[in-house]
């Protein structure tokens, strides 16, 4: 592929921290080392669909790497659910000379990204969400940022559980995977987590959490907002679905909290971290991350080697087939939830 294409670029999905280290690290090698033309598209798909463009430059780029959130903006935008969308995203890329597409989100993004490639799009994607429940990728960006959040606000909450000897439900992301929720949980100290891949008893919450006081110390527990108890489903904020067909989660963690409170006469409160575990600057492991998948992404829209995503494995950056990361949900394997379990109460 010859050097001094017209690349364009778009973030999709939820925002997550990182996403402007990419874009940054993606435009300078771009611009300095392959003569490209960087085209940022706005506000996710719908960029593409409706036009919306902005040219990324050195001098744009030149600030962002600390920042949150994503300059381009985002949604949950799906093409293929708009009448004509995918003819009017090819027509603006046709208008605006695009030769190649570096799509940058989680499952939903990647996959209208891999859908494009048998519809004729050149694309090439960057793997990001603060799930980290993308396969074919040891990690995502964003990810360690979530945790870290999570982490703090549990470190805040264990000396004000103690003060007022309360126990504390904590529900932090996690529709379909348990990752940040494990990871956090841990890190924290929690005395149970609860995650969506493991079914919960709240009898057996309530155990640990008795246990937990008789020590004289106030329980925290962990929960992600998709976890469910034995024999429930799903709490809903609302039953709406997006374009992707998703739900809006919540709730989990109030509920609990309530059943405790129920079950064993103890206080209880509920804490949801909600969008702040997506927010705010990016760690410096989620900094360095982002910014290597930048530089891989735009050599390989340089070498045209189109339907491919850089992943991470192990401590290199390889590019797999969009197919392969989009096939299924990375979720907690039971034997890992079963190494913290050992810990709880």
């Amino acid at each position: 592929m010859p050097a001094g294409m017209r690349v364009g670029v778009l973030t999709g999905g939820g925002d997550c921290p990182g996403l402007n280290a990419v874009l940054r690290a993606a435009t300078r090698k771009g611009i300095s080392v392959h003569q490209h033309e960087i085209l940022g598209f706005r506000s996710g798909w719908l960029g593409p669909v409706e036009g919306l463009t902005t040219p990324l430059t050195l001098d744009r780029v030149e600030d962002i790497l600390s920042r949150g959130g994503t300059i381009l903006g985002s949604s949950r935008t799906n093409p293929y659910k708009i009448d004509d969308g995918i003819a009017r995203l090819k027509a603006t890329l046709a208008e605006h000379r695009v030769d190649a597409l570096i799509a940058i989100g989680g499952e939903d993004t990647l996959g209208v990204a891999e859908q494009l490639t048998h519809d004729g799009v050149p694309v090439v994607g960057v793997p990001k969400t603060i799930d980290n429940d993308l396969d074919a990728t040891d990690y995502t960006f964003g990810f360690d940022t979530a945790v870290h959040i999570a982490t703090e606000a549990i470190d805040r909450l264990r000396t004000t559980a103690e003060s007022h000897h309360r126990a504390l439900v904590v529900e932090v992301m996690g529709r379909h995977a348990g990752w940040i929720a494990l990871h956090s949980g841990l890190a924290g100290g929690a005395n149970v987590i609860l995650v969506p891949e493991q079914p919960f008893s709240v009898e057996r919450v309530c155990e640990w959490v008795e246990q937990r006081f008789e020590r004289q110390y106030a329980p925290i527990i962990v929960v992600a907002e998709g976890a469910v108890p034995e024999g429930g489903k799903e709490l809903l904020v609302t039953g709406e679905r997006d374009a992707f067909g998703h739900v809006r989660l919540g709730g989990v963690g109030t509920w609990l909290a309530d059943e405790i409170a129920r079950r064993t006469g103890k206080e209880s409160r509920a804490v949801v971290l909600g969008h702040v575990q997506r927010g705010g600057t990016p760690t410096a492991y989620d900094r360095v991350l982002a910014t290597r998948f930048g530089l891989h992404a735009i050599d390989a829209i340089t070498e045209g080697d189109f339907g491919k995503m850089v992943a991470l494995r192990g401590t290199d950056i390889v590019r797999v087939p969009l197919s392969e990361a989009t096939a299924r949900l990375k979720t907690v394997p039971l034997e890992r939830y079963a190494e913290a379990e050992v810990l709880f109460g």
